[in-house]
């Protein structure tokens, strides 16, 4: 294993987390401006639409894939600026 790839290992794990936590506030804020609802529906509340589920659904998992993709891409280019390499 490379030098890069040990670097990231921790730096990914952390990073990991606060890209979670991020993820969660950003679709909390996105669903209140497409939703007009503080609370995205569950996909069990019986008294929510398939649309209305399945739009929460959809929103989440767009934001939480954006927001992965920029943080392991951020913590990577990190890397490989203090090691000289990539972390693949």
């Amino acid at each position: 294993m490379n030098k890069s790839k040990l670097v990231y290992r921790p730096v990914g794990l952390g990073l990991g987390a606060l890209s979670g936590l991020a993820a969660g506030m950003l679709f909390k804020q996105a669903w209140r401006l497409a939703g007009r609802q503080d609370d995205a529906p569950d996909a069990l509340d019986e008294g929510r639409a398939w649309t209305e589920v399945l739009a929460a659904a959809a929103l989440q998992g767009a934001v939480f894939a954006v927001v992965k993709a920029a943080v392991d891409r951020a913590g990577a280019t990190g890397v490989r600026r203090l090691t000289g390499t990539w972390p693949a």
